[in-house]
């Protein structure tokens, strides 16, 4: 009992003397350790995120975005003091500007990442959200919005709420709510109709990042509903082909005279599917008939364009078809398969054709592919003949074989009597 008391009294003594230093927060963790000792959600909530943020792993700390004194350890007066610049929560219209203290800083970003940009501010007040944000509207989007606060991720982290097969869940967050969106009488099915779309199923089934979601078209920090003679710009930065025939197209200047968007009258917006060749023609539902009537010319034309890609289309089909038993029956194949990847590139012309309306080029690329699908599917049709005709010698000789085996047989036995006689 006296060498525990002396032991203890020995560890005080070392204590004052500053010997032994008594467990404390770091200055960046004091904030932290403090918020977690606290009951109350909102104010521990966000010492335990912060172990997430990309920030804090990058040095930064609470006192960075909130100011106060980061050292004063259970000393409230002295963290939240003015003097050490205290701010405490931001209001919402002033949280661009407190982001952008540093964000928009080329010099000081530049310590980070030499080719970070540094203009998302600048580019957020001229989009709806940053017009409305200094209207007054405390409701719209602002950074903390999108890239989250306290657990701010970097945008390539795949938990990053900016991450791209996230995205469109995050501005669905509010533009999917009928009822924060209701003041603003805007619809709010967007997410439901993109998340059935062709650049949805790419981008999440078939994990091509690339592949267009909200802020590939509206933009991230500008961002803004393309206008009717903004949408096939923003269209064309993948489809550029199709963007290029479509401008060489009546349909160009007619739908500039009625002031129709380009690309979206006829696939859609939001919900694109993916295209098919039933776009064409005049069935009713089609985007032809949208515009012009039955039995027309434009109908006509619609018609006959849709024929002869069917028609390639039908062949390639069956040349693929015929290759494919002849390989299963044991076959090579390998020589009429890659010629018929020239009918397939023929085929994709002449759908790209389509917005040209140029009846030559479609039956140009069409004919040329058909010829090379024809010559694809006689190679596989003269292989599976091949195939019948060594059956057949194969049965030939399987026959004659057995025939000779029975020969032998017999003979054998025949000699074997005549031994016994």
């Amino acid at each position: 009992m006296r060498i525990a008391l002396r032991v203890a009294g020995l560890c005080l003594l070392l204590m004052a003397a500053g010997v032994i230093a008594i467990p404390s927060a770091s200055a960046d963790d004091a904030c932290i350790d403090c918020h977690k000792s606290l009951r109350e959600e909102r104010l521990n909530r966000p010492a335990f995120k912060i172990k997430n943020d990309y920030h804090l792993a990058r040095g930064l700390s609470c006192h960075n975005c909130h100011g106060g004194d980061p050292t004063a350890l259970d000393n409230k007066a002295k963290s939240h003091s003015l003097s050490k610049g205290f701010l405490g929560k931001p209001k919402r219209q002033a949280i661009p500007e407190s982001c952008g203290r540093c964000h928009s800083d080329p010099g000081y970003m530049r310590t980070f990442n030499p080719s970070i940009r540094t203009d998302q501010v600048k580019e957020y007040y001229t989009s709806a959200h940053g017009k409305k944000l200094r209207e007054g509207d405390q409701r719209v989007a602002v950074c903390i919005s999108c890239h989250d606060v306290h657990a701010i991720r970097a945008v390539k982290d795949q938990m990053a709420w900016t991450y791209p097969t996230k995205v469109a869940e995050t501005c669905g967050g509010c533009h999917g709510s009928a009822e924060y969106m209701k003041p603003y009488k805007i619809p709010t099915d967007q997410l439901d109709k993109y998340q059935r779309s062709v650049h949805y199923e790419m981008l999440t089934k078939r994990a091509d990042l690339a592949s267009p979601t909200c802020s590939s078209c509206h933009g991230s920090h500008g961002a803004v509903p393309p206008g009717v003679d903004s949408v096939a710009n923003v269209c064309s930065s993948c489809h550029v082909v199709n963007a290029e025939l479509f401008a060489k197209s009546a349909h160009k200047s007619a739908f500039s005279d009625l002031g129709m968007p380009g690309c979206v009258t006829c696939h859609g917006n939001h919900d694109i599917t993916k295209p098919s060749d039933a776009l064409l023609g005049g069935g009713e539902g089609t985007p032809c008939a949208t515009c012009h009537e039955p039995n027309t010319e434009p109908m006509k034309k619609a018609a006959e364009l849709r024929t002869m890609i069917e028609g390639l289309a039908g062949r390639i089909d069956q040349a693929t078809t015929v290759l494919t038993k002849a390989e299963r029956a044991g076959m090579e194949i390998g020589v009429p398969r890659f010629e018929l990847i020239a009918a397939k590139e023929s085929l994709i012309k002449a759908r790209a054709a389509t917005h040209s309306l140029d009846t030559e080029s479609i039956k140009t690329a069409t004919d040329s592919g058909l010829v090379v699908a024809q010559k694809s599917l006689e190679s596989g049709q003269g292989l599976l003949a091949e195939v019948q005709f060594r059956r057949k010698g194969l049965a030939a000789s399987m026959l004659i074989i057995v025939a000779v085996l029975v020969g032998l047989f017999m003979k054998i036995r025949e000699v074997d009597r005549r031994g016994r006689g």
